[in-house]
């Protein structure tokens, strides 16, 4: 009687896809210490997102076919400040537990296309605030006291900064979580869930091309000289459309990614077309 009780209870227990409390704080330890411990080129805090979820997936899934589902959903290009950007993973967390116990409106597209939409705008906020504000205010506070004499200092600056960065990561995760719970409990229209997909999907890619105005500057002084007159190549691209190289780099990057190729393949590409443009006076 004693052994059917206990495997009646190791059923349940099997079959139950619920989150408990030690699963989100397991996920929102290993999010706070180890997010930013594996970064790459080709996908930055990626390795850390979805080790962070692995409590998660152990929990939810059953299947050794579902758990490699997930943790590859999880592989994708990510990459916030990890402070406030805890609120994503905690409203992930609700997604995958929503998903787990059968809502089909939850897919791949809608949890990948919520991690990149609020990715941006949680990163600007985060280093706005905590590298921005509280870090330089409190780092001019307590070096200053460090230069006069004060050997107690910088370790008031790490135990207060140390204590900003649980709260807010605290906060911000379980509230994402929460947050989740309450909305996509009352999303029961997949038309809805498209829309808002489609949203984030937008917001995502305004967000990149933003990215790679800011970041990706390619310029040529070619010029053509015909008679007495001369033409700056880079004045008559830009009058076609502003920033034409450096969309053209990121399309190429883009392309050669489609068919798989690898990261560093692509880097060895573009040195070996930047040295080759420089030498003949096109870059």
């Amino acid at each position: 009687m004693a052994n059917e009780v206990r495997a009646e209870e190791q059923k349940i227990e099997t079959n139950d896809r619920t989150l408990r409390k030690k699963d989100l704080w397991r996920c929102f330890l290993l999010w706070e210490s180890t997010s930013e411990c594996c970064l790459s080129y080709e996908r930055l805090m990626s390795l850390g997102f979805c080790h962070a979820m692995t409590p998660i997936i152990k929990r939810l899934y059953k299947t050794k076919e579902e758990r490699a589902a997930a943790l590859k959903r999880h592989m994708v290009f990510f990459n916030t400040e990890n402070n406030w950007g805890a609120f994503i993973p905690g409203i992930i967390c609700s997604m995958e537990e929503k998903r787990a116990n059968g809502d089909e409106n939850i897919t791949d597209e809608t949890i990948n296309s919520v991690k990149v939409g609020l990715m941006g705008p949680l990163a600007g906020i985060g280093d706005t605030i905590t590298q921005g504000l509280v870090s330089t205010v409190l780092l001019a506070i307590f070096v200053d006291m460090t230069l006069d004499g004060n050997i107690a200092a910088p370790f008031f600056y790490t135990l207060i900064m140390g204590i900003y960065i649980a709260l807010m990561g605290y906060f911000t995760f379980f509230n994402g979580y929460k947050l989740g719970q309450n909305v996509f409990a009352k999303i029961t229209d997949a038309s809805i869930m498209r829309k808002i997909t489609n949203s984030l999907s937008i917001l995502g890619m305004t967000i990149a091309g933003a990215m790679m105005v800011n970041n990706v500057n390619i310029i040529t002084p070619l010029e053509i000289h015909i008679n007495d007159t001369s033409v700056v190549i880079q004045e008559l691209l830009d009058s076609i459309l502003p920033g034409m190289l450096s969309v053209g780099f990121v399309l190429l990057c883009f392309g050669l990614m489609k068919k798989n190729v690898s990261i560093f393949k692509i880097m060895a590409i573009l040195i070996v077309i930047s040295v080759a443009a420089a030498a003949i006076g096109i870059l």
